[in-house]
């Protein structure tokens, strides 16, 4: 320590100390002043996170992280699909509230935490509330989830939609084309909540069953506000949901309801006995349509080859719980329509769809 060189480092590693020291406090200052700034600017219906990644591609993977403002989700639609969302939301620590339509059902959510109908042997957890009242789930949500079924959707959102407050988000789960107006979710959700507020659109291969036990599940959310779906995503993701983004709205809801038509047909190959080979071929075939359909409308081909694409159908054409594949199996075994639809509370979207 006596030679001019080793006081040279010894000052050198001294100083470096120091300014890394003093960079870190000041990070942390004007960190800390951005978040409060952030607060104070938006408010919590804003659909915005701070320190966002910017440069990640359009199609991008995420993992979670804890937004610079309370966030509270609320979910429309009580079955099963509406319970899964709440369970992821509610998982990643987030209070989420549930509006279904019967008192009895949101009683015994917020008392035995488990859904008396669907997925009654699966606890939910703590953090999901439920309620039928739309004013108290929906007036101060940072987030709204849409799991109502797409025929049914237009008639529920005129019924709620004055107590959405106007710049809040909407996410939405349903898949299908409505039947009386051949109209795709984002025709409906824009001609009855308005052209102002963002959207976003979830598909992908996702059982609502697996999703509640914590099997591992990939699913895409389009937007054509992309930050939205990065918010989403990020707001989302954990080890066991990974969520990726893109901005084709039109490939994945294209994806999200032909699917559901060809796991019909394929439920019927199986029900008439023709073996894999005939199931196999239907639809290899019906996903070359969905492909063409896909870029008559312009959506993009990696769209269709992608999650909400190629991965739901096969997911939805030979998973043991598929409603659709169920559906058509049924048909297949020589059962009516009617009969398959009294016999069940469950909604195979394929059936209005096709």
């Amino acid at each position: 320590m006596n030679s001019y060189p080793s006081k040279c480092a010894w000052l050198f590693s001294l100083g470096l100390v120091l300014l890394l020291q003093r960079s870190y406090v000041e990070g942390f200052s004007i960190q800390r002043n951005v978040v409060s700034w952030q607060q104070s600017t938006f408010p919590v219906t804003k659909s915005r996170l701070a320190f966002r990644n910017r440069d990640r591609s359009y199609l991008s993977m995420y993992s979670s992280s804890i937004p610079p403002y309370p966030v509270r989700v609320a979910v429309m639609g009580g079955g099963n699909f509406g319970l899964a969302l709440s369970t992821v939301c509610a998982r990643q620590g987030i209070p989420t509230t549930l509006l279904v339509r019967s008192e009895e059902v949101a009683e015994a959510i917020n008392k035995q935490h488990r859904h008396p109908r669907y997925m009654s042997d699966l606890e939910l957890p703590t953090k999901i509330r439920a309620t039928t009242d739309p004013e108290v789930a929906l007036s101060d949500a940072t987030y709204i989830i849409h799991a109502v079924p797409c025929q049914y959707s237009r008639e529920f959102l005129k019924s709620v939609k004055k107590y959405i407050p106007p710049n809040t988000p909407v996410l939405s789960a349903s898949k299908g084309i409505e039947t009386s107006s051949l109209g795709f979710m984002a025709d409906i959700l824009k001609e009855e909540l308005g052209e102002e507020r963002s959207y976003a659109f979830l598909s992908g291969p996702s059982f609502a069953r697996e999703i509640c036990q914590g099997v591992v599940t990939a699913v895409v959310i389009a937007s054509e506000d992309l930050l939205l779906a990065k918010d989403l995503a990020e707001l989302l993701s954990n080890d066991n949901f990974r969520v990726f983004t893109t901005k084709d709205v039109v490939g994945v809801e294209i994806g999200g309801a032909v699917k559901n038509v060809i796991a019909l047909a394929a439920g019927m190959c199986e029900g008439l006995g023709l073996g894999t080979n005939a199931m196999s071929g239907l639809v290899t075939r019906g996903c070359g349509e969905m492909r063409r359909l896909g870029l008559t409308f312009g959506a993009r081909p990696s769209t269709i080859a992608g999650l909400s694409g190629v991965g739901d159908t096969f997911g939805t054409c030979f998973g043991p719980l598929s409603r659709n594949r169920k559906f058509g199996f049924r048909l297949g075994q020589g059962e009516t329509m009617d009969e398959i639809r009294e016999s069940t509370t469950e909604v195979a979207e394929g059936v209005d769809t096709s």
